[in-house]
């Protein structure tokens, strides 16, 4: 049940998400036995990404409310998930820690893989919370036990989601080098509550390394919208990209609130002033830094009017057979639950099941009323989810032809206000980046 499990929810994950990039993956090609820690910003999909990543089976340790039926319990043990009471979730009956405890000492010494998120909880955020002391315990334990020649590695794991919530948005996955706990042994035999803890403090410096991360909420909104206005097209397509000007955004962000905290002012003021004007002009922040060159963007425009004539049959055809799903996913999701952090993972568990009742609807319908030859009935089953795609892929076309129409309009009719646009972020880079 786990591989056939395993396999659809990676082909989910594959069609959720438009690029699921991973870094380093060598660091998990550890022979014995691992203990992957992460930061935890959504929820069931952070696990699914990283039973996705792994070659060999995983176990998670998951929070005891999630085992709450027999058929529950039974279930999620199926998929190797190890329940857990939590502090702040109170105990769930049959539920015991000590024998969760000894299940995951039983599987370090089998040479497997177990997977814990330490902060305990999951919010979308970049900022890295806490770190509750049971991974080092864990370890530390099952080093303890057998004298020290577990061979057991903590490999830390960073997910960075560009809009953890969106379909076709993006997900890097960073593995960082693995760890080996032995050091800290010895100070665990003597005291096991402070070796615990300064190991915790080791798994944070070393997570932190493989994260975008910041200091508080307040910072978080700042990077944020510096990343929205400063970033290109190309940061905007690649993950990889993206982060990469998220971490040197922040940087500096923190070096200016070390150095020359005055500075940070003069940054938030003059970013306000770029949204103001961007708002204004309704410009994506795409077009902001580009060269006026009026005929390439014409050219570029009447090539998409082109394609978007060409295309609308196949975008009203998948239109027609899956509007009415997508748009009942996208209403009833939120309703389930207000935390937004589950909103993937619920989009994939509903497509797993409505789409296929869809096209199944639709298929017995084109049966019973055209009576097609089955190989027709076969091609016209396949282009059912396919279309669905294109249509999403035709729409995201469509509204950035519009950016490119308003782009040229303003090329043509407000070219000062762009010009004006382009100097405030050439100063906004200088405040943040550059001398002086």
């Amino acid at each position: 049940m786990y591989y056939l499990l395993k396999f659809i929810v990676g082909i989910s994950i594959r069609i959720y998400y438009r690029s699921v990039k991973v870094r380093n993956i060598a660091h998990l090609e550890h022979t014995g036995p691992k203990i992957i820690i992460a930061n935890h910003p959504n929820t069931l999909m952070d696990a699914w990404l990283i039973g996705h990543v792994c070659r060999e089976p995983i176990y998670y340790m998951a929070k005891s409310t999630f085992f709450n039926s027999p058929l529950k319990k039974w279930l999620l043990g199926k998929l190797n998930m190890i329940p857990i009471n939590r502090r702040t979730d109170g105990s769930t009956q049959g539920v015991s820690n000590s024998d969760s405890f000894e299940a995951c000492y039983r599987i370090l010494e089998e040479g497997k893989t177990l997977v814990i998120f330490p902060e305990g909880t999951s919010i979308p955020e970049l900022k890295l919370r806490e770190l509750k002391s049971g991974t080092a315990r864990i370890a530390l334990e099952a080093e303890k036990r057998n004298h020290g020649k577990l061979d057991l590695k903590v490999i830390p794991v960073g997910l960075f989601y560009s809009q953890p919530e969106k379909f076709r948005s993006s997900v890097m996955v960073t593995v960082g080098k693995g760890m080996n706990v032995t050091d800290h042994l010895s100070a665990y035999n003597e005291n096991n509550s402070l070796a615990s803890k300064q190991l915790t403090a080791r798994f944070r410096e070393h997570l932190e390394r493989v994260l975008v991360t910041v200091e508080n909420d307040e910072q978080e909104v700042l990077v944020k919208e510096l990343y929205e206005v400063l970033r290109t097209k190309e940061e905007a397509q690649s993950i990889d990209k993206g982060s990469q000007l998220m971490k040197v955004i922040n940087s500096s962000i923190e070096e200016l609130q070390l150095l020359r905290p005055y500075r940070v002012k003069e940054v938030q003021e003059l970013l306000l002033k770029i949204k103001w004007q961007k708002q204004n002009l309704a410009i994506h922040s795409d077009f902001i830094s580009r060269r006026f060159r009026s005929r390439l963007y014409l050219m570029q425009l009447s090539f998409s009017l082109f394609f978007l004539l060409l295309g609308m049959p196949f975008f009203i055809f998948g239109l027609i057979h899956n509007y009415l799903t997508y748009k009942f996913i996208d209403l009833v999701v939120p309703r389930v639950t207000r935390f937004i952090e589950y909103h993937a993972a619920l989009n994939i568990l509903f497509s797993l099941i409505l789409y296929p009742l869809t096209y199944f609807g639709w298929i017995e319908l084109v049966k019973w009323s055209l009576h097609p030859a089955s190989w027709m009935l076969l091609i016209y089953a396949c282009s059912l989810p396919v279309s669905g795609f294109f249509a999403h892929r035709f729409a995201h076309y469509f509204k950035r032809t519009g950016q490119k129409r308003r782009y040229l309009f303003l090329i043509y009719n407000q070219k000062e206000a762009l010009l004006e646009l382009q100097q405030m972020k050439k100063e906004l880079e200088k405040l943040l980046f550059g001398e002086g």
